[in-house]
């Protein structure tokens, strides 16, 4: 199902977001800040459909969530438990997110505890797990006992409702960039937020499609959840996604988030992504301290050489930059890797978390030099 669609229950319409959003407690027990809490780290870091009040992680208690994950104060505290969180300020949240994203995808039985504890508080639960909990008996009878909703984020459309691919992405006479990675968890929603709130700033109506769990539950309007979707309907729901949104919101840009990596012998989304979005243009996602694939260590990472040479051979499209995942480098180390990367590769290359966004605006518009003229301020 599609987040465009104002049948998602209890997000509410989209494109008419609610004066005053609904507030979140995220739940991310021992991995805040660490690749498996990529759903806490990036609601932290941007909601559009929930304002997040805490953070639950006992590792990190006391702290505040914007300097765990090393972003400056943001005024989200980090808390040991649920206890913690309804004494906090503001009382209860309206919505328990669930924040981590285990290769399993299921809930283990303490985790079952807690989410069951917080429908017992009153909160609705949030799930982006490929488990879904309103099919499970006892969360179902919770949700009734408690007067509480469910909402699983990856539940695809009945089969009924999906799209095969038709073509009708050659009617998106934009631009469309996708972010792309050389492995799962490691920065490319991240970077197509930053890249699209920097494109909106320059003044070019931009269009984000999420792929992912985390990006429909920070409130992305288009996009569906691709690795819960049958193979055989992969492309064409991410065709009918970008197409909806074209064909909604006449951006100027689109920006579509990638999912895993071309290369990647597990998380092979991204090959959809290439064939039902055909982007013009890619930027690659890297990480060059990460020497082996976060949930399988025997693997070499890639390079982001031969990423690039997979991803310009597999599809009609070319990589017009990079973007680097800083983890376990300092800042004059990024410096460096992004002027040894620059030259080796011959493409722009950033860090879109450390460096100004506007370095990822110029790659685009370096590209697609008509832009220029539609922005108001591309510097």
């Amino acid at each position: 199902m599609s987040p465009s669609s104002p049948s998602r229950p209890g997000l509410g319409v989209p494109g008419s977001p609610p004066s005053a959003p609904p507030t979140a407690a995220v739940y991310c027990e021992g991995n805040f800040g660490r690749t498996d809490g990529k759903t806490a780290n990036g609601l932290v870091r941007h909601s559009a459909r929930f304002r997040i009040v805490a953070v639950v992680d006992s590792e990190h208690a006391g702290s505040d969530a914007g300097l765990v994950l090393g972003d400056g104060p943001n005024g989200i505290p980090v808390v040991a438990g649920l206890d913690a969180v309804m004494s906090a300020p503001g009382g209860r949240p309206d919505w328990f997110v669930f924040g981590m994203a285990p290769s399993s995808g299921l809930l283990s039985n303490e985790q079952r505890a807690v989410v069951l504890r917080a429908m017992s508080l009153g909160m609705g639960i949030v799930n982006g797990l490929h488990e879904f909990l309103g099919d499970d008996p006892e969360f179902a009878a919770a949700a009734l006992l408690n007067g509480v909703e469910i909402l699983d984020i990856r539940r695809p459309a009945d089969k009924k409702d999906l799209h095969m691919f038709t073509g009708r992405i050659d009617s998106v006479t934009c631009p469309r960039i996708a972010v792309l990675g050389t492995d799962g968890a490691i920065g490319k929603r991240t970077t197509a937020t930053v890249l699209a709130a920097a494109l909106e700033a320059a003044g070019l109506r931009t269009v984000l499609v999420g792929t992912g769990q985390t990006s429909l539950i920070q409130g992305a309007r288009y996009g569906v959840a691709l690795d819960a979707v049958p193979a055989q309907f992969c492309a064409g729901e991410v065709e009918h996604a970008v197409v909806d949104a074209f064909e909604q919101e006449r951006p100027d840009v689109m920006v579509i988030e990638g999912q895993g990596a071309l290369s990647h012998p597990a998380y092979l989304t991204s090959a959809y992504i290439l064939r039902g979005s055909r982007p013009q243009a890619v930027i690659l996602q890297h990480a060059p301290r990460r020497e082996r694939l976060s949930d399988f260590p025997a693997i070499r990472t890639p390079s982001a050489a031969s990423e690039i040479r997979l991803i310009e051979t597999f599809a009609a499209t070319r990589v017009i930059g990079v973007a680097l995942n800083h983890e376990l480098m300092s800042a004059a180390e990024v410096d460096t890797a992004i002027d040894e990367y620059g030259a080796e590769l011959g493409i722009p290359v950033t860090d879109a978390l450390l460096r100004s966004p506007v370095e990822l605006v110029d790659m685009v518009v370096a590209a697609f030099p008509a832009l220029e003229g539609q922005s108001a301020a591309v510097v």
